[in-house]
């Protein structure tokens, strides 16, 4: 499995991006995609994710009702759009694909992901 993520940029805080993932290789048996953002000098944080089938998504705290995501089955695309952006969303985002099932609190574990796309940069100046 391989994932491409692109869509980072600059952006005035209160602005929007939508981040895409192109998820391609052998998907027919994945449960998740996950959404990660890493700032410097810290850890990997969740953001979100969103089961392969599209029924379910989850949350941080922190970005709940300012960023959702999304699936194009068709283009196995999945996308994270960002609104009300905040100085404090600037990181290394990263999408992630897991086989592993599990419920919000094992989603939000990076341990879980098996595989990872390379991060696209965002940046929210204020």
């Amino acid at each position: 499995v391989q994932l491409q993520a692109s869509g980072g940029g600059l952006v005035q805080a209160g602005g929007s991006l939508r981040l895409s993932c192109v998820v391609s290789g052998r998907t027919f048996s994945g449960y998740a995609v996950g959404w990660f953002r890493q700032a410097p000098g810290k850890e990997r944080e969740f953001v979100g994710s969103i089961s392969w089938s599209g029924a379910s998504t989850y949350y941080a705290d922190s970005v709940k009702g300012r960023f959702t995501i999304s699936r194009d089955g068709a283009k196995n695309t999945v996308y994270l759009q960002m609104n009300s952006l905040k100085p404090e969303d600037t990181a290394n985002y990263y999408c992630a694909y897991t086989f592993n099932s599990g419920n919000y609190y094992h989603l939000r574990n990076p341990t879980i992901y098996d595989f990872w796309g390379q991060g696209t940069l965002v940046t929210v100046s204020s």
